[in-house]
């Protein structure tokens, strides 16, 4: 009988561990704040669950998860459908594949503060290029700081622009991934490019779909520093979304046990919703 080897995990507990404390010691942190109220120098006042029913009963806690519900779902509708296209579009082999796979990731390598901070200024009406051009060129009127249509649009053109690029990669990897021998056997039937995708490409790309989904509602669902550097969640609360909010009452109010309760429901939204996608993209597979 063959007996496994187990000696591997020597090496990958201390990551394993290491990687525990750092999530454990913050977790506990929060849930000791949500519990307790504060006004400094270490002395906490005991208060229960109050934190949780105020969050869960308070309208700017639902306007703001209205809003990051609301962005998400537009990000998920543009970039996972938009990223397939372009994946069909590049090339498979040549010259141009590595040209394309490094332009495609270059948008991803610029950090989150400075991909708001660009934006901030491309679109700046008097002297954005995109602003200038919107205004004067087109004639419309675009003002991201007064009107909040101008300001949705932008933080999801941006983020478009910013986080498409991964959901192309992943579909491109499982696109090449499919051998020529499908291909060559749906010419054969005489599919129709639909009937190709639909029954060869598709199912093949299940998996890394799977992936880039979970991956793109996640970071849209908890996003941050982008908005805010273009925004500030403005004009008025319009693009306040519950991350924006949240730092809003830690940092700017410093209320410190409603901000924490708010987190922790904030992550158990997100545990929640992800879970559901994975079932519910992996229910097929599990049959």
């Amino acid at each position: 009988m063959k007996t496994e080897n187990q000696k591997a995990w020597f090496f990958v507990l201390p990551v394993l561990l290491l990687v525990a404390f750092n999530a454990l010691i913050p977790i506990m942190t929060v849930v000791n704040y949500s519990v307790q109220e504060t006004f400094g120098n270490n002395l906490f006042f005991w208060e229960g669950l109050s934190w949780f029913e105020q969050i869960l009963r308070s309208d700017r806690f639902h306007d703001a998860l209205g809003r990051q519900f609301l962005f998400t779902f537009l990000i998920l509708i543009i970039e996972v459908p938009l990223g397939i296209i372009i994946a069909l579009s590049m090339p498979r082999k040549g010259i141009w594949v590595p040209v394309c796979l490094v332009t495609m990731a270059l948008p991803m390598l610029i950090p989150w503060n400075v991909v708001g901070a660009m934006w901030n200024i491309f679109t700046l009406p008097d002297i954005g290029l995109l602003g200038y051009f919107v205004n004067e060129v087109l004639g419309i009127e675009y003002n991201m700081t007064r009107s909040p249509l101008a300001a949705w649009i932008t933080i999801v053109t941006m983020d478009v622009w910013h986080w498409t690029s991964l959901v192309v990669l992943l579909s491109y990897a499982g696109l090449v991934s499919i051998p020529d021998a499908y291909y060559q056997a749906a010419k054969i039937d005489g599919a129709s490019p639909w009937k190709v995708f639909r029954y060869i490409q598709l199912p093949k790309m299940k998996t890394v779909l799977t992936i880039a989904i979970l991956l793109r509602f996640m970071d849209s669902f908890n996003i941050y520093t982008e908005p805010f550097v273009l925004t500030g969640g403005g004009p008025g609360n319009s693009t306040t979304l519950l991350s924006i909010d949240l730092v809003k009452i830690a940092l700017g109010q410093f209320d410190l046990g409603p901000a924490a309760a708010m987190s922790l429901i904030y992550f158990a939204i997100t545990l929640l919703v992800s879970w559901l996608f994975y079932t519910l993209m992996t229910k097929d597979d599990a049959q």
